[in-house]
């Protein structure tokens, strides 16, 4: 480079959730697509350009059972909970750094907890990268009144460009909630 300016890859952050139908450690329909969208239409063969940046928000229940009715639980069995987590959120994103290292695309992972929408946000800020990459289930508009869509939330209001990517039709579910 001229002036001993060195080349600094283009930073993608890449929002990623796991399967609703499937659950860990498998990714969603959604991410899935718009990570393999990101390697075709953008990196293509220029892996040293870019680098991927991973973030996946895992929600936490506002009551933290995991929709059981009851629990008895102890402290003890409260870490034990966080941990599981935590290790199923790791999981999730070793297939996406995985993919990245076979191909040479440099990239960084984490999980953080929250609403997906707001976390994004946050992380979109503290990292400001160079624009942000997320899945779109394509819910129609009654759909969105009740379930709401993080992609339409970031395009509003993240700080940096966002491109949504929507699920190809054949690979929509029954139910296109589900992911």
């Amino acid at each position: 480079m001229e002036g001993g300016a060195e080349s600094v890859a283009t930073r993608i952050m890449v929002g990623v959730n796991e399967s609703t139908i499937k659950g860990y450690p498998h990714a969603s329909i959604s991410s899935k697509g718009a990570f393999e969208w990101t390697l075709k239409k953008i990196v293509r063969s220029n892996t040293s350009s870019f680098k991927l940046l991973f973030l996946h928000v895992q929600v936490t229940d506002e009551d933290g059972f995991d929709d059981m009715d009851s629990i008895y639980a102890s402290p003890d069995d409260f870490k034990t909970m966080n941990r599981r987590n935590k290790i199923r959120g790791l999981h999730l994103l070793e297939y996406f750094v995985h993919r990245c290292h076979e191909i040479g695309v440099p990239c960084e992972a984490w999980i953080k907890k929250g609403d997906p929408k707001e976390v994004i946000l946050h992380e979109v800020k503290r990292v400001q990268p160079d624009f942000l990459v997320v899945g779109s289930r394509g819910l129609g508009p009654f759909q969105k009144v009740f379930v709401g869509t993080v992609s339409e939330f970031c395009v509003k209001h993240a700080d940096c460009p966002v491109i949504t990517i929507k699920r190809k039709p054949g690979e929509a579910p029954q139910d296109p909630a589900d992911d």
